[in-house]
């Protein structure tokens, strides 16, 4: 079992429950799963940029990614409808904790001028969504294989009913948010 599982199952669930007073331990929040993605526009005039991020995103990811491809065509970026532009990576279970716990203990601190994340990036559907503009802030993505820095976005999707739940679970998970003023 992942660290962070662990620390969910045991801490987590009993915090959420007295916070909220859940009548059924079912409905308490947990995270779906982890969206990890990389947009290659520049792969669209050279194709081994978007084995680069490929391969960087299998290593980040310890799973192999799925190449996506546009789904209209533009033409004043000469793209076509069904050109590879990018790949992604679904995490659940597991693989998901453990990309959480490096995440939270070893990448965002590593991250340049980082203050931590607003609460106001929840999308109404309880998914958190963020990019990291360098993807070698991960120690996997060792800095002499990287031929160009990459960004990376990421969708952390979780089951509750409310943003504010969510917040929670976040934050019991030690998710650096910051700590915002109220207004008046």
């Amino acid at each position: 079992m992942a660290r962070l599982q662990k620390h969910y199952n045991e801490n987590i669930m009993k915090q959420m429950n007295d916070k909220f007073k859940y009548k059924n331990v079912m409905e308490i929040p947990k995270i779906k799963k982890i969206v990890l993605s990389m947009g290659v526009g520049k792969a669209i005039n050279d194709s081994k940029l978007l084995q680069n991020a490929h391969d960087q995103l299998k290593i980040i990811a310890a799973q192999k990614p799925v190449i996506t491809k546009a789904r209209n065509s533009i033409a004043g970026f000469k793209l076509r409808e069904g050109m590879p532009i990018g790949v992604k990576v679904t995490l659940r279970k597991k693989k998901m904790y453990e990309f959480m716990d490096r995440l939270i203990n070893i990448a965002l601190p590593r991250t340049k001028d980082f203050n931590g994340f607003k609460t106001n990036r929840f999308d109404g559907n309880r998914n958190f969504s963020f990019g990291i503009k360098e993807h070698i802030i991960f120690p996997e993505a060792t800095y002499d294989t990287v031929d160009n820095i990459m960004g990376l976005n990421v969708t952390v999707e979780i089951d509750a009913k409310t943003d504010e739940e969510a917040i929670e679970l976040m934050r019991g998970f030690h998710f650096p948010f910051i700590k915002q003023k109220k207004e008046k």
